[in-house]
């Protein structure tokens, strides 16, 4: 098996991407894309940081090719995320989803 492939099984994969969108919907206030980065920032109640900490955890350890880096205070946040380059069309499809469900 790749180490850079995504081994979530198929019936947890639309749970977690129920929990992105939610995420999303809920607390991202801006999404800024480069080639290969992408930086949101969101704005949340109380434990914010660590449901935004533990998506991430959970994601990069079935989907290893995803970096996260988690900023920021309890209530504001900024989660940038890096994907190698051959992995660049689902970090804009993840971007363009951010960005469509939180405006």
């Amino acid at each position: 098996m790749s180490t850079d492939a995504c081994t979530l099984p198929t019936v947890e994969r639309p749970l977690r991407l129920a929990e992105f969108d939610a995420l999303f919907t809920e607390a991202v206030r801006s999404v800024q894309s480069d080639e290969g980065r992408v930086r949101m920032r969101l704005i949340g109640g109380d434990g914010l940081r660590e449901r935004v900490r533990d998506l991430a955890d959970r994601e990069s350890a079935c989907c290893s090719f995803f970096t996260f880096v988690v900023d920021g205070t309890e209530t504001n946040v900024i989660l940038e995320i890096t994907v190698p380059p051959e992995r660049r069309d689902i970090l804009t499809a993840l971007a363009d989803r951010a960005a469509r469900l939180s405006a």
